[in-house]
């Protein structure tokens, strides 16, 4: 990863009310392209080095069709009950399908079914479900360990000092194939505040393979607020919801949502408008853990 980096950044500054989004998924799919183009030429890199990840989830099954058109080809869900809606509806679309967020055991044999890769895999005991289920299908599934960084208590994910112990039993599973590593970042208003900790996921990579012989090609870090400084730490996927498919509107896609979104407001009541979700984000943001480069 080339260390000569410009850190004055090509990342947007949060800290003020963000712009809106361009009215058409064509035009906000040329925005995020643009600036993972600008964040890789400024960190010396190749925009191709790095997918796209569509993080459809809560959208319903018309924005896949629509980003499929635009070109989106990965796209990234959270439930396994609703991407078999939209993978059923959408004709079957010969996409990359992940899986991006917390995943129960029990839910594994669905997911191993469905995914093209795990993205979260948080657990050995995880690990070895998918394996057990992916074994019953006759399946390969690719995965990727999800590391929890910076030590947040309210997300998931393996301690890196756990990391290698967890590769190397995942890497002895017959079904499973290990392509690398994933975080969730603390929300930050300023996304320099957590270019250390996507540093560390690459440094803890980089040792992964040295000390083991692993080869573990895939880091997926990085969204829709900060994906430069992810890129220009060495990300190879960035996953991206808000700025391709705007606001999540609702995780239903039945007539019960219809419905519930059909209902009149009522005239003496106005609705109170929804935050979004950087709004929610900042005002409940604790301080983004400081990590130095090389220590624990």
């Amino acid at each position: 990863m080339p260390r000569n980096i410009n850190t004055s950044s090509t990342a947007p500054d949060d800290s003020t009310r963000p712009a809106p989004l361009p009215a058409t998924f064509a035009e906000r799919l040329a925005a995020v392209r643009a600036r993972m183009e600008r964040a890789a030429a400024n960190a010396g890199r190749r925009a191709e080095e790095i997918t796209l990840v569509g993080v459809s989830k809560n959208h319903p099954r018309e924005a896949i069709d629509e980003a499929w058109k635009a070109g989106v080809r990965h796209f990234g869900e959270s439930k396994t009950q609703e991407a078999r809606l939209k993978m059923g509806s959408a004709g079957g679309l010969p996409g990359t399908w992940h899986f991006i967020g917390h995943l129960q055991t029990n839910k594994a044999k669905d997911a191993a079914a469905l995914f093209s890769r795990i993205d979260s895999v948080d657990t050995l005991e995880l690990a070895r479900e998918l394996d057990k289920r992916a074994g019953t299908l006759g399946r390969e599934l690719a995965v990727l360990l999800q590391v929890n960084v910076a030590g947040e208590s309210a997300k998931f994910g393996l301690r890196p000092d756990e990391a290698l112990a967890a590769a190397l039993e995942l890497n002895n599973l017959r079904r499973l194939r290990l392509e690398g590593l994933m975080l969730i970042a603390p929300y930050a208003t300023q996304p320099e505040k957590v270019r250390p900790i996507f540093a560390k996921l690459r440094e803890l990579r980089d040792a992964m393979e040295k000390e083991s012989g692993l080869s573990l090609p895939v880091l997926s870090m990085g969204m829709s607020h900060d994906l430069e400084v992810a890129i220009e730490e060495g990300a190879t996927e960035v996953r991206v919801g808000t700025d391709l498919f705007g606001e999540r509107k609702s995780a239903w896609f039945g007539g019960r949502a219809a419905a519930e979104e059909a209902k009149p407001a009522s005239a003496d009541t106005p609705a109170p408008k929804e935050k979004t979700w950087r709004q929610r984000a900042a005002e409940n943001a604790d301080d983004v853990p400081t990590i130095m480069y090389g220590e624990e």
